[in-house]
């Protein structure tokens, strides 16, 4: 069975992601994310940082050399930053030989569509924080979520996970959640209280 060529996913992954932090205003940055270890700044660097990860890898690099948070990024910088790490992730993986290429990732060594799998799922779950850090709501395309949901679920089936890693054990999504909501829930993410 050949898996489905997540490039055309991480594109439009990548191009919402882009839009949205293009909405980030400095008054933003020191605020919350669901990820309690980081604020938006934070937030938006490991979306870049990550986001050069993966286009070193799709260029045939070592991208675990790449520091998986962006510096020296000033704050009126975000967007920018982000869409030149985007545009070059997507031109990295255009060759169709590196979706069986094998490359290292933070998991291990696997063949380039699941790597890109894997960062599909990243910047989707990345999206949904910064969404919920700037309030939303926002009307995103359900389509790569779905994608990353089932590479979630392949790939964390465990409900209960341990202390550590990015993930936290799987939550129950709010009644009515849609596809990035369930992702979140999956993740072990839960929306921020706006009480």
């Amino acid at each position: 069975m050949n898996p489905i060529d997540p490039r055309p996913l991480y594109t439009r992954a990548t191009e919402q992601a882009a839009a949205l932090v293009k909405t980030v205003g400095p008054e933003h940055l020191a605020g919350p994310t669901p990820c309690s270890e980081f604020d938006v700044r934070t937030l938006l660097s490991h979306m870049v940082g990550g986001t050069l990860r993966i286009a070193v890898v799709g260029e045939g690099g070592d991208g675990l050399a790449v520091h998986p948070f962006a510096e020296g990024v000033g704050d009126d910088d975000w967007a920018a930053a982000y869409e030149e790490a985007r545009a070059r992730a997507v031109r990295a993986w255009e060759p169709d030989e590196r979706m069986d290429a094998t490359v290292r990732v933070p998991w291990g060594e696997v063949p380039g569509h699941a790597a890109l799998s894997g960062y599909v799922m990243e910047i989707v779950t990345h999206t949904w924080d910064l969404a919920e850090a700037l309030g939303g709501p926002y009307e995103f395309d359900p389509e790569p979520a779905e994608f990353a949901l089932a590479v979630a679920r392949r790939v964390l089936p465990d409900a209960e996970r341990g202390t550590g890693g990015p993930f936290g054990s799987v939550r129950e999504a709010a009644e009515g959640a849609d596809v990035y909501g369930r992702l979140a829930a999956w993740l072990g993410r839960e929306p921020l209280s706006r009480a």
